[in-house]
């Protein structure tokens, strides 16, 4: 039970991780008036909410439930240095993809924690492989459109 209870807390940090980026990527698009980075956060948005529907549903495979869909503290206190950058940056779109370069940087850096724990995490280390390389490509989306930008 002690196992199932570990499991269940690593997903739903990862939950609240997949919730963040779901919240600062639909801050995002409403702080641009790019229509093309809107079009790209809205869709990394709809992922975030595919990924935190698919560990949701692992969850209850270990017994646990979830209703959480604001975000962790530490996604608040991002989202909420988001708002203060968007202020005074007057829509700054370098700023906008800098703020969430570090946040995708934190979501790998939480999922490759519950890779590492490989047997806590054994009947569903594809699925989470498999987000984390959806994130680490939308890392280098990001990282391609600021290098664009600031070239602007």
């Amino acid at each position: 039970m002690e196992n199932s209870k570990e499991i269940i807390n690593d997903l739903e940090g990862l939950i609240n991780i997949c919730n963040d980026g779901k919240e600062g990527y639909d801050h995002a698009s409403k702080a641009t008036e790019s229509i093309e980075l809107q079009g790209v956060f809205l869709k990394l948005s709809a992922q975030r909410v595919s990924y935190a529907q698919e560990l949701k549903d692992h969850i209850s495979v270990h017994g646990g439930d979830f209703h959480n869909n604001d975000g962790g503290v530490m996604g608040s206190l991002h989202r909420t240095w988001m708002d203060f950058k968007q202020i005074f940056t007057s829509k700054d779109d370098v700023a906008i993809l800098g703020a969430i370069d570090t946040g995708e940087q934190a979501a790998i850096e939480k999922y490759d924690r519950c890779i590492i724990d490989y047997p806590s995490h054994e009947d569903h280390l594809e699925m989470l492989k498999k987000q984390r390389f959806g994130i680490a490509e939308a890392l280098r989306e990001i990282q391609a459109l600021k290098a664009q930008f600031e070239k602007r």
